[in-house]
């Protein structure tokens, strides 16, 4: 090739990098690792994962057989083929909603690698314009992962999907509010699972111990749960090594409880496999089998743990736990309880421990109670990391998130809220006092989030993974039709302690929906009084703004244009430093971006101004670096930057002199950082403008103010600035 064609392949490559600078494109190169950790993993670590699982994930759902039976029958067995209907709708439920659904088809519908509801819908919200934040840039879709492929032309169903799911703000609101309603509610699962898990365990005493009351044993179980709070702190990964031999322990002796049940008392009850015994209990029963739905559909609860935790461990090792361990576990125990109460219908109020052999209690007992403690684990690990997304999308009031591992950074651990559960827990266990009343509030989380899960999926399935329409319909009919069927049985003890997980989801849901439209509204607000370039060139222009030494860097949400606080820092503190950078913090709806992607700039206004626009774009699961290692990062990028551009220019006008110029503007960088990095902050505080409705003064005024106030942790102490490096700014918007 030669040198002139050279010369030219050269200047059209830079042009095609450097002409997007003008919308915030910068020097971040696409790169090609951002696969959650288990997707390529090896076999060893693979079944290591799948042993780690078994103590994180598996723990709610493998202690039900403690409580399932009596809330299934809570008024005793009236016909002895009731059990094997009751055992074969068991059996069934446990393969078609954890097994056929979850397993092998939810878990495939992760956001590289991260599940539950928010992950559903940031994945949506890749392919669908559907945030009602508008801080969605061009530059978004060249980060990795962030799309797993775009909408083909050949393929209208899924343009057709986009084109209605963003020109419809009913649309979105939709889909936005049953997101946060199935937040709320594992919100609430991991409110009740350590309540009914710890509880009915503690329960079993009584059978040694006939003298103790019911009272004493729920200030037990009080005891233990906050134990079981009280170790949060250390995190999923090393809570998960500790509890893996445990829970194993614990299905080995259900499973091995149940092979000697089935074998000493009636092995008969294997003809539950035949689902006509179904057919015939509910033909038998009539209202009363559609009621006892909501006892049996507790044998799945914790089910969407397998999806929520998805981030510590990946697909196959999950896939190898549940049908290897988990399953074959479950399924014996349930059997040989039923065999047991075949013999003794009378013992099924406290089924699990009456089925074990005397020799065995104590061991029993003492596994048990670790086994509720992991299955309250569980669903804390997914509440926290399915919140922590929430927190990323704006869409509750900031609280500290602590990445409890340095491997994974989906495992988090948010101390508030692990307070403000761990308290509601305990008030829940101290009033209602019995497992059977706390079953019904139970039951309708657990279902609730399953249909939420439903509803989000068949929107994946045609827009995500361009399904055929009837494959997605058959899928949404299956699943959305039993989840139904359990949801309108659970809501028959709706006066019966099935209100107490509505009240919770709807006070979090308004509290939340609340913080999210304030959110939006101060976003457009800053946006529509974002400083026009020209207004920016006057304030730095006069004659009373100096520029002082150091490196001044302001915080702002807006992505577009100078934060409408900068002219009143100015008019305040007539001062800007040496070099200054516009600074925002964007989390996108993926779960990691990798470093080299991080930031993308802007310079504002001429050289000699050396005033920057950048962007610092994070995943949900993202951890903040410290404030000493995001400023070197920001600055090192900042004069990659600078020497890019310069390239640029040199390489389209053919003169050598702006390198030159560059390079004398990165030695001016390294020495103002020198001279000392300052924070700025704008604290703005929102109010209802005049003639709002009463509605909005409410929502902006009060809501919003509390939660500012009470819930959101400082801001400095979110982004790890130091307090004697910060330089706080107020401002008062009228929304």
């Amino acid at each position: 090739m030669s040198s002139s064609a050279e010369a030219e392949s050269a200047a059209a490559a830079a042009t095609e990098r450097f002409q997007r600078h003008d919308s915030l494109y910068g020097d971040a190169e696409k790169v090609t690792n951002g696969k959650h950790h288990g997707s390529g993993d090896s076999w060893a670590r693979t079944l290591m994962l799948a042993f780690q699982s078994i103590g994180v994930v598996y723990g709610d759902i493998g202690t039900s057989p403690l409580y399932v039976y009596s809330s299934t029958f809570p008024d005793g067995i009236r016909h002895p083929d009731d059990l094997l209907g009751v055992l074969s709708l068991i059996l069934y439920t446990l393969i078609l909603i954890p097994m056929l659904k979850y397993v092998f088809v939810v878990l495939h519908a992760n956001d590289n690698g991260d599940g539950g509801t928010f992950a559903l819908y940031s994945l949506i919200s890749r392919y669908a314009k559907i945030r009602m934040i508008p801080d969605q840039q061009s530059e978004d879709a060249t980060v990795s992962n962030y799309r797993v492929e775009a909408a083909s032309s050949r393929l209208r169903r899924a343009q057709w999907l986009k084109e209605k799911l963003e020109s419809s703000n009913a649309a979105k609101i939709g889909l936005f509010t049953i997101t946060i309603l199935g937040t709320s509610m594992v919100m609430g699962d991991g409110t009740l699972t350590p309540a009914i898990s710890v509880l009915s365990a503690v329960s079993g005493i009584r059978e040694k111990a006939p003298n103790l009351s019911q009272l004493e044993v729920v200030w037990i179980s009080v005891a233990i749960l906050f134990l079981l709070f009280s170790v949060q702190r250390f995190g999923t990964d090393k809570v998960g090594y500790s509890f893996a031999p445990i829970i194993s322990v614990w299905f080995v002796l259900i499973a091995g409880t149940g092979m000697y049940n089935l074998a000493a008392h009636d092995a008969t009850v294997l003809r539950a496999f035949n689902p006509m015994y179904i057919v015939d209990y509910f033909r038998r029963n009539g209202k009363e089998a559609w009621v006892s739905l909501g006892g049996a559909v507790l044998c799945i609860t914790g089910t969407e743990a397998m999806f929520a935790d998805l981030g510590h461990f990946n697909i196959r090792a999950i896939q190898i736990s549940f049908t290897c361990i988990l399953f074959p576990s479950v399924a014996l125990c349930y059997m040989g309880q039923a065999a047991y109460l075949r013999k003794f219908p009378e013992n099924v109020v406290d089924t699990f421990y009456k089925s074990i052999p005397v020799a065995m209690f104590w061991p029993a007992f003492l596994v048990a109670i670790l086994a509720a403690i992991i299955a309250s684990q569980a669903m804390l690990s997914g509440a926290f990391a399915i919140l922590s997304k929430a927190l990323s999308l704006g869409c509750f009031p900031r609280v500290e998130v602590v990445h409890t591992s340095s491997k994974y950074a989906g495992q988090v651990y948010l101390p508030e809220v692990n307070l403000l559960i761990g308290v509601a827990s305990v008030a829940v266990t101290l009033g209602f006092q019995t497992t059977a009343n706390i079953g019904n509030a139970y039951g309708i989380c657990v279902v609730t989030v399953f249909s939420i899960t439903t509803h989000l999926l068949a929107v994946v399935m045609l827009l995500v993974w361009r399904a055929q329409p009837a494959l997605s319909a058959a899928f949404y009919a299956v699943f959305g039709l039993v989840e139904f069927l359990y949801l309108s049985s659970i809501l028959s003890k709706f006066a019966e302690g099935g209100y107490l997980p509505f009240c919770f989801s709807l006070v979090l849901m308004a509290l939340m929906a609340a913080w999210h439209y304030v959110h939006v509204l101060r976003y457009w607000y800053e946006l529509d009084h974002a400083v026009p370039a020209a207004e920016l060139a006057a304030v730095l222009a006069r004659r009373d703004v100096r520029r002082v030494p150091g490196v001044g860097l302001l915080y702002s949400e807006l992505v577009q244009g100078i934060p409408p606080v900068f002219p009143r820092l100015v008019d305040k503190i007539p001062s800007v430093h040496a070099v200054f950078v516009f600074v925002s913090i964007k989390h996108l709806p993926i779960p990691r971006v990798a470093a080299p992607e991080r930031f993308i700039f802007r310079r504002v206004g001429p050289v000699d101004h050396r005033v920057f626009r950048c962007v610092a774009r994070y995943g949900y699961t993202d951890p903040m670096e410290g404030h000493r290692e995001f400023a070197a990062f920001l600055l090192d990028r900042l004069k990659t930057f600078v020497q890019e551009e310069a390239a640029f220019a040199s390489t389209t006008s053919g003169s050598s002199a702006a390198v030159a110029v560059a390079e004398e503007e990165q030695r001016l960088i390294d020495a103002e950082a020198e001279r000392g990095v300052v924070y700025l902050m704008g604290e703005a505080t929102v109010t209802a403008a005049a003639g709002s409705s009463l509605l909005k003064r409410v929502v902006v005024n009060n809501v919003y103010g509390f939660l500012r106030k009470n819930l959101r942790g400082e801001s400095h102490k979110a982004l790890s600035i130091p307090k004697d490096q910060l330089l706080r700014v107020g401002i008062t918007y009228e929304i």
